[in-house]
């Protein structure tokens, strides 16, 4: 039983080093173990056998690593047929070329929502999107439509973590989400990053179960509070063709 104990560790270590990746490229041994709180001397082991099997890359110049080939052949064998980053894309192109603003796909995972696709607007000036990005749910108009949806169970939950506990007691807050419940739609303003405007909408799959977050954002200089309303009712329509996609 003990040796169960330490193999299931290991595997955890091992899978927190990969998630690393998803915040930076390239990550050098002593950024590794203070991300996730391990000795340098245990990461290292851990990060030698992932390097064997091809799951990671030392670069010998840098000694800094970054994912190997072994994690780009996992992902051709993930199913598309059910994946709304590839199954949406044409559609968050099109919504992009409509509106000229990057558009972003966003799903919950636990207390905080991840950017799972992203069209980057073709202006000079706009709104970068890093797919793969974590953001906290208590802030920003996709984590606002991604609360307000979620089914009661799932709101209760939401409520006992450590992002929303905070958020207990704030009527204003509860009463924007029954406001974005009963408009179809969220909007922020500078809220999570400064200089930063968006307008999001919910994707509902067939069973109206909130499957994703429709986002437009851009610079506050073209997405006033004005813009965002107009571009609403569009985004909005588009989340319900994109639902229509979902199984």
């Amino acid at each position: 039983m003990e040796d169960r104990k330490l193999t299931v560790r290991a595997v955890e270590r091992a899978l927190d080093i990969l998630m690393c990746f998803t915040e930076a490229t390239d990550l050098g041994l002593t950024e590794i173990a203070a991300k996730i709180g391990l000795h340098k001397s245990t990461v290292h082991r851990l990060l030698t056998t992932l390097e064997e099997r091809g799951f990671v890359i030392r670069n010998a110049a840098t000694e800094k690593y970054r994912l190997g080939i072994r994690i780009w052949e996992l992902s051709t064998h993930m199913s598309r047929n059910e994946d709304p980053a590839v199954l949406l894309l044409p559609l968050m192109e099109k919504l992009r070329d409509r509106l000229g603003e990057t558009v972003s796909l966003y799903i919950r995972d636990g207390d905080e929502r991840i950017r799972i696709q992203a069209v980057q607007s073709m202006q000079a000036i706009r709104r970068v999107a890093t797919v793969g990005a974590r953001m906290p749910l208590s802030v920003g108009a996709s984590s606002k439509v991604l609360v307000a949806f979620a089914s009661t169970a799932e709101l209760e939950l939401l409520k006992k973590g450590p992002e929303l506990q905070a958020l207990a007691d704030d009527e204003t807050y509860w009463r924007q989400l029954e406001e974005i419940r009963a408009k179809g739609y969220a909007t922020s303003y500078e809220e999570r990053e400064p200089g930063a405007a968006a307008v999001a909408a919910p994707i509902m799959n067939h069973k109206g179960e909130i499957t994703a977050a429709l986002s437009v954002s851009g610079p506050v200089s073209r997405l006033s509070p004005e813009t965002l309303h107009e571009f609403a009712p569009i985004i909005v329509e588009a989340g319900k063709e994109m639902g229509m996609l979902l199984p």
